[in-house]
């Protein structure tokens, strides 16, 4: 798991790597040295992003207000920052997928 994140002093940046037009929404698993989400929106008008950041923000129990891109908003490779979490909770989730 090393290298899909990293802690900082505001939280945990996360590496994720996005499939739009899915036919689920959720966390896929780890794919090298990202998270692989799967979300259901098209990647146009920011949808894809919107419902990103609302799968996140759910596997990890958090408002969708403390999940915020660092980088990478029109890649299909981001970077999430998740304020408020420890990394023994990325782990923990991580390990159930």
């Amino acid at each position: 798991m090393s290298g899909v994140f990293q802690e900082v002093p505001d939280g945990v940046i996360i590496n994720v790597r996005a499939q739009p037009r899915s036919s689920r929404a959720g966390i896929d698993g780890i794919i090298g040295d990202a998270v692989k989400v799967r979300i259901k929106a098209a990647p146009v008008d920011g949808k894809a992003n919107k419902e990103l950041i609302e799968t996140v923000a759910d596997a990890f129990s958090l408002p969708k207000s403390r999940v915020t891109f660092k980088s990478g908003e029109t890649s299909k490779t981001k970077r999430l920052l998740l304020a408020g979490i420890g990394a023994d909770v990325v782990k923990a989730v991580l390990r159930q997928v």
